[in-house]
């Protein structure tokens, strides 16, 4: 079983469902409201438990009654080193049209107040793949990356959302897991990264590493909702590493394209979904 570590953001997520997305200084009906977990980092760290790795999410909360809730949920599915920073714990401001695409306001509360123990580095350390992205202090995710690099860790960043990073980050990075957007965005870091993972939204997805370029093609399904695709993508490429390349990238586009069917940001299939679903479209 791989270990994966995640050093990220947890949110409490308010997701509105609605036809269609105001315009500034437009008001429009909404249909449904609901309250769950999110956050990059813990949505990551529950999509990698239920690919089937052992996965621990260290990351911080706030001191208000949204903390308990989110920690909570996670916990059923992920080991949770969450600690308690003063004031509000994140928040999520998300909007759901009829087709499935959505905007996102994140309010980063405690996430903004996360550091590293020396227990955290520990547990970094002992673990196959350490997956961060950019939602948490960049201090934070160069002192994780650090950790790993130097017990020989995996490390994976997820660069969203798209800021400056500090120079000495990128030799850190094993591999980088980005879209379209980002890859474009990105294309001269990139360069130096020795494996570099593409999404291509409905056309699929790439993975460019030292054995060349292997390619998984898009998966037609009903889109229910696009939040968390990504992070489902992430978090099953994280707990997959250990497999081939090809076969890796297949059951990350799996899952990926599996949890656009599902409303909400925690929506991540597990392994067995996964398994499923390929035979399914492999016939």
């Amino acid at each position: 079983m791989t270990s994966v570590v995640v050093v990220g953001s947890i949110n409490l997520d308010v997701v509105v469902s609605c036809e269609r997305f105001p315009r500034p200084g437009d008001t429009v009906p909404g249909s449904a409201v609901s309250y769950g977990q999110g956050g990059k980092g813990a949505n990551q760290a529950r999509a990698a438990a239920r690919a089937g790795a052992s996965a621990t999410f260290i990351g911080a909360v706030g001191d208000d009654d949204a903390a308990d809730r989110v920690m909570s949920a996670l916990s059923n599915d992920v080991h949770v080193r969450a600690s308690r920073a003063p004031g509000q714990t994140g928040v999520a401001l998300v909007t759901v049209d009829t087709h499935g695409e959505n905007t996102i306001v994140v309010v980063p509360g405690a996430n903004s107040l996360l550091t590293l123990s020396d227990e955290d580095r520990r547990v970094i350390s002992a673990s196959d793949v350490l997956l961060v992205q950019l939602e948490v202090p960049v201090p934070v995710v160069l002192d994780a990356a650090r950790a790993a690099q130097q017990a020989g860790t995996t490390v994976m960043l997820n660069p969203s959302p798209v800021i400056d990073l500090p120079a000495d980050l990128w030799p850190l990075i094993d591999v980088a897991v980005v879209n379209r957007a980002e890859a474009h965005a990105l294309r001269s870091p990139l360069d130096g990264v020795g494996t570099v993972v593409t999404t291509v939204g409905a056309d699929g997805a790439e993975l460019r590493g030292p054995d060349g370029l292997v390619r998984a093609d898009g998966i037609a399904v009903a889109v229910a909702d696009t939040t968390g695709a990504g992070d489902a993508f992430a978090g099953m490429l994280a707990a997959s590493w250990h497999l081939p390349p090809a076969e890796r990238l297949a059951r990350a586009n799996a899952a990926g394209a599996l949890a656009t069917t599902i409303s909400g940001a925690a929506s991540a299939p597990t392994a067995a979904d996964v398994d499923a679903f390929l035979r399914t479209t492999h016939r």
